[in-house]
């Protein structure tokens, strides 16, 4: 069964060019031009993957709001704005509600699916059975590469795949620094320096969400981040 997409933009000539880019990789596209019935659709089933503009029509942040209800319903539904927004502002608020990527409307069609064949890839390793040889631990971590999952003191985290390819890369070798090239470069995306560290911000709060004494992240100023714990 092919993988179904979701495109959420009010502009209806683009919302058709990237549903035709989309079906000619062979994915089934649903669109919609707004916010509203988007998210009545996305109560009774949600898609494989969303693509979001922020401004929907007269809704100039309907696309945060949606983000921010998708992230409710589901913690690893990938989600990617694509829009003409370009500050940092804008990007680093997306990424902020939970997106796994954001992108702006000068990217090519070319380069739009890689990064969707790459979120869609992860995704399907989610789906795979447990092999018992992909559990990485570090003390009251555990990340499950297969189920790309996170525990923490036997308790699960809900990171977003952006995230959890992060602490994989800083997990994996406690105690070294990873500067946030090599993190940009663990999460497979394309991120400026403030955008890794609000996604750094964003996965210690979901750690001490579970654990409020959570200290297993250390900023090494000026060089990047570096997971304290048990090898």
């Amino acid at each position: 069964m092919s993988k179904r997409i979701a495109i959420v933009e009010d502009e209806a000539a683009i919302r058709e060019n990237y549903a035709a880019g989309f079906r000619r990789e062979g994915y089934t596209v649903d669109l919609f031009a707004a916010r509203q019935p988007a998210l009545q659709a996305f109560e009774a089933r949600l898609p494989d993957l969303v693509v979001i503009d922020i401004n929907l029509q007269d809704d100039v942040e309907g696309g945060f709001e949606l983000c921010r209800r998708l992230r409710q319903m589901s913690d690893d539904l990938p989600i990617i704005f694509l829009t003409a927004r370009d500050s940092e502002f804008d990007a680093v608020s997306g990424l902020r509600l939970g997106a796994d990527d954001y992108l702006t409307k000068d990217i090519s069609l070319p380069h739009l699916m890689a990064r969707i064949a790459a979120l869609f890839r992860r995704l399907d390793a989610m789906q795979r059975p447990e092999s018992g040889q992909s559990l990485l631990r570090r003390g009251d971590l555990e990340l499950d590469l297969d189920r790309m999952t996170v525990r923490w003191h036997d308790q699960p985290v809900g990171l977003t795949l952006t995230e959890f390819w992060m602490v994989h890369a800083l997990a994996r070798y406690p105690g070294h620094v990873k500067n946030r090239q090599q993190l940009m470069d663990a999460a497979q995306a394309v991120l400026d320096d403030n955008t890794i560290t609000s996604h750094i911000k964003r996965i210690r709060r979901k750690f001490v969400a579970v654990d409020p004494g959570f200290d297993a992240i250390e900023t090494a100023y000026g060089m990047g981040y570096r997971w304290l714990g048990s090898q």
